[in-house]
Order: structure tokens, then sequence, then C-alpha cells
């Protein structure tokens, strides 16, 4: 059985492993960006953990967690996680800015560019790699990775939107808007500007944002 594409939750990993002994269980890690896979563990011992392991690189790739001034990071601290290796992608069509953001010289191969997650990371004393989350707004919901922020800027763009915030609450998206717009023109109008699986499931009216 391999797990890829959301976080491997512990207590899943542990209930998988004990219905079915007999059956290998696999966490893959990996980013669009970087051909989807680019990390794997085999799930044994799974006792005395706080977490799945991510495991180590497969052949051809490599990861390197660097703190904010692209220094590495010493074993259990943690860092962003950067993917360089034949996997990576050349970049994001049409988005020349955010390419160069996150597509960044590799020093470990002249001439390529190597991937900054925006994944927080560390390395674990056996050699694998630990996943701890994200270090800006974006989520993952039902699969589909969704900057918040990205949608919370659609929505002060609409009028009558005088501010914004937008959480995942009970698996779905919620909006909070502040100026009391009408909730069935802003869906409308975001719609239009934004993937269906972007659009906020819920909206509700804030005097203020807190």
């Amino acid at each position: 059985m391999i797990c890829s594409g959301e976080e491997l939750p512990l207590a899943v990993a542990r209930d998988f492993t004990a219905r079915f002994p007999r059956t290998d269980l696999h966490n893959l890690y990996g980013p669009t960006e970087a051909a989807i896979d680019v990390t794997a563990w085999h799930c044994v011992d799974l006792d005395g953990r706080t977490s799945v392991p991510i495991g180590a690189p497969i052949s051809n790739l490599r990861v390197r967690v660097l703190d904010r001034h692209g220094v590495d990071t010493p074993i259990g601290v943690a860092g962003e996680l950067h993917i360089g290796g034949v996997g990576v992608a050349r970049g994001y069509h049409r988005r020349p800015a955010l390419t160069a953001e996150k597509f960044v010289p590799d020093p470990d191969e002249p001439g390529a560019r190597r991937y900054a997650t925006g994944d927080l990371a560390r390395w674990r004393r056996d050699g694998t790699v630990e996943f701890l989350g994200r270090l800006d707004h974006q989520v993952k919901l039902r699969g589909l990775r969704i900057e918040l922020g990205e949608i919370e800027s659609a929505l002060r763009d609409l009028p009558g939107v005088t501010d914004a915030a937008v959480i995942v609450r009970d698996d779905r998206l919620t909006a909070y808007l502040v100026g009391g717009a009408d909730h069935t023109e802003v869906k409308a109008a975001l719609k239009k500007r934004l993937p269906e699986y972007m659009v906020p499931t819920a909206i509700m009216d804030l005097d203020a944002l807190p």
C-alpha cells in the first residue's frame, strides 16, 4: 500500500499495519513541481514515534533542509525543504516572477535549479526527513493545494468587501468578510476569477477581523 498526496497521520499508519500485518505500507512525499514523488519511507517500527517520516530521497533526486539564510540545518532543527535533481520542473507556465522566487539556483549542480517547497521539515538521526507543516498560508484540501492568500486577495478586490480572511473549517473553505457584501454576488464573482475548488463553501460576516 502506497500513501501519497496527503500527510499520513501516525494513527492511520498504526491502524493499517495492525489490521493488515502482511501488507507493506509506504509513505511517499513530493510536490507537483518535482515529478510528484521525491522521498519514500517503509512504515516500520511505528512504536514510540510522534509522526510518520517522509523518508529519504529516491534515485536521482536530492533534498536539503535550509534555514532562512540558505544554510543547511543541523539534525533535528526545522527549516524549509528544498528539492534538487532530475525531477524538478522548469518553472511555472507564464509566471516568471513566481518561477524566479520558487526555483532557485542549485549549488549542487551548476546551471540547474532546485525547488523551494515552502514545506517545513527536519532531518532525523536515522537519515530520514520529517514533515512538519507549511511555512506559508497554503493548505491542502481534498488533495488540492490552495493558497488562502490568493482567495483573500480576490475577495478584497470585490465591491462591498473591506477586509477578508479565509480558513479551512470542518474540511471546507470558510470566508469571513467585513463590509456587508451580498454573499451570492461574492460567490458569483469569485467563480469568474478562481477555480471552483478555491471558492469558499461558507461565507460569514464580521464587523471587523479579530
